[in-house]
């Protein structure tokens, strides 16, 4: 596995290819779902697809529906796991905090209790946060920009 990883494979290739060990939940032909190696909570699965991909608009139609799909599937199960509900999260590029360059869907099981917040916690507010006419013209279908803010 070392010698994978420091010859600049990807750890997710790795698992979906059989050279990394994982504990593999569940297979479709263009996704894998398995246990994370380091979880947060009893249950968390990441389900990444088979070919590499860096962020979701990477994906081919085929794949995100493939991908999305089997998340939704677990989800079921990852509630079972936790106390009746999931997070579903995914980090999408670096500054997101996406640690492996791989697409990756976290189901996370929650439970009351368990020190974890909604998604506005993650963020310290800053300044106003108000109605923005700029991004929702460059977001919005038909708007002036590709959803990236600062180019195309």
């Amino acid at each position: 596995m070392a010698s994978a990883l420091a010859a600049g494979g990807c750890v997710f290739c790795g698992i979906v290819s059989g050279v990394v060990p994982a504990r593999v939940v569940s297979k479709t032909p263009l996704s894998m779902a398995f246990l994370d190696a380091f979880p947060v909570a009893r249950g968390h699965v990441l389900v990444v697809p088979r070919a590499h991909r860096e962020r979701v608009q990477d994906l081919a139609g085929g794949e995100n529906a493939d991908l999305f799909g089997l998340a939704g599937r677990l989800a079921a199960r990852t509630d079972g796991a936790g106390g009746g509900a999931t997070l579903i999260a995914v980090h999408n590029g670096r500054q997101s905090g996406q640690e492996v360059p791989h697409v990756h869907v976290h189901l996370i099981p929650r439970r009351e209790g368990d020190g974890a917040g909604p998604v506005h916690s993650m963020f310290r507010k800053g300044g106003d946060l108000g109605p923005d006419d700029e991004v929702y013209d460059m977001l919005r279908d038909g708007g002036s920009g590709s959803g990236r803010p600062g180019g195309p």
